[in-house]
């Protein structure tokens, strides 16, 4: 059963997060993240950019060299706290000798739920992860994504306050991507905070309320998706014909051309319709009109690209730049 813990209205709480390895290595450079309780957050960024560091000061493995926060309400490392949090680290080791519902049995026996509680738990996350019938084989019999569905479960153990997963569908194909995406909506709804730090944008945009997205160990975007993508809007205009004739007056309004394609960035449709009576005066044949509202991959980009002198002006230019042949 769940415990509160903590009266604020912030599952983590985390400010000014610092960490250099060695003398000139910088992970984190003042990282500030807030998770709502009860809601998906997705931790995103490229290689390097510090999100497992982030993710293992958090949970108390790694020591920052400076960090304010809270999780669950009380500072970062509360042992009390530390009963409600369930936690799923990158490339995760298990002993192979144990059993899938011996290993689950141990690590619920960690976070002290009672014994009479164990099997009966172990039980319920191995059916829901889709491994019951291998609760009795030793681990070393295990496939990766076996493992990876185990270590999940493992962080359930406790029916946790938060619990923070670090690439929780590494190794899993297609079907077990969707159960575990069915499983974190479920935990969402039973009132379950969850940290999601995953690679796959894909992924973070079907489960996730809110994302953090993390470039050179310092957060380029944070907030809603909804949020994110508002400013990250435009109108794409197809036409039948040559815009040479057109092409100075359409950058009056802030168009480009690619090709027959007009593409106008905003929201504002007085400047979409001015358009199209432009065209239609110059004789041309309208073929569609499409509203354009960028994804969490198009943002990413864009906010990696901000981080390089010579980065554009838009999530279109960044996406555009990064398909172009070496």
């Amino acid at each position: 059963m769940k415990t509160p813990a903590g009266n604020s209205d912030w599952a983590v709480a985390l400010q000014g997060v610092r960490k250099t390895y060695g003398r000139d290595i910088r992970a984190l450079a003042g990282v500030d993240v807030h998770v709502g309780r009860g809601e998906i957050f997705g931790l995103l960024g490229p290689n390097g950019a510090g999100k497992s560091t982030l993710v293992k000061i958090m949970m108390t493995v790694v020591r920052p060299d400076h960090l304010r926060g809270t999780v669950l309400g009380r500072p970062v490392g509360d042992r009390r706290t530390k009963q409600h949090v369930g936690y799923l680290p990158e490339a995760h080791r298990f002993p192979t000798y144990l059993t899938g519902s011996q290993l689950l049995s141990y690590y619920a026996a960690l976070a002290r739920v009672p014994r009479s509680d164990r099997r009966r738990r172990a039980a319920e996350l191995l059916d829901r992860l889709g491994i019951a019938r291998w609760s009795d084989t030793k681990i070393a019999k295990y496939s990766k994504g076996m493992l990876q569905r185990l270590g999940i479960a493992q962080a359930l153990m406790n029916d946790p306050n938060l619990v923070v997963l670090d690439e929780p569908t590494d190794g899993l194909d297609p079907i077990g991507r969707r159960d575990v995406r069915e499983l974190l909506l479920e935990l969402k709804a039973h009132g379950t905070t969850v940290f999601l730090n995953s690679h796959l944008l894909s992924e973070l945009e079907l489960v996730c309320d809110r994302v953090a997205i993390l470039v050179e160990g310092q957060v380029r975007r944070e907030g809603r998706l909804s949020d994110l993508a508002a400013g990250s809007l435009e109108y794409r205009i197809v036409v039948s014909g040559e815009l040479s004739a057109v092409k100075d007056r359409l950058g009056r309004f802030g168009a480009s051309i690619q090709e027959c394609e007009i593409r106008i960035p905003g929201q504002d449709l007085a400047k979409v319709n001015q358009i199209i009576d432009l065209l239609r005066a110059d004789g041309l044949l309208i073929e569609s009109v499409t509203p354009q509202r960028f994804s969490l991959e198009d943002i990413f980009v864009h906010a990696v690209a901000k981080s390089s002198p010579a980065a554009e002006s838009s999530p279109t230019d960044a996406v555009a730049k990064s398909q172009e042949p070496a």
